[in-house]
């Protein structure tokens, strides 16, 4: 997935789960600061963890966040798949 052409799914469950109304340009916005080294360095990869549940008012814990940097870790997730990495931390 283009991380230009986000899913108007993924946007519906964070505003369904977060009860906030995050727009797509705020998400776009987020997801064009990403490049293929954040999902690969680890400390870029909790920081856009952060931002991501800053934009959305949901708290991770750090149980969580080391859970969601394993997953990326080990799954090889590039920067194609942020859809994927907002996904596991809303559910």
């Amino acid at each position: 997935m283009s991380k230009n052409n986000l899913s108007k799914d993924v946007l519906n469950a964070i505003n369904k789960k977060t009860g906030k109304n995050i727009s797509e340009n705020a998400v776009k916005k987020l997801a064009n600061g990403v490049s293929a080294s954040t999902m690969q360095n680890e400390d870029e990869l909790r920081k856009l963890i952060k931002q991501v549940s800053d934009m959305a008012k949901v708290p991770v814990s750090d149980k969580t966040m080391n859970d969601i940097v394993k997953a990326v870790k080990a799954s090889g997730m590039g920067i194609g798949n942020i859809e994927s990495l907002i996904k596991m931390m809303i559910k």
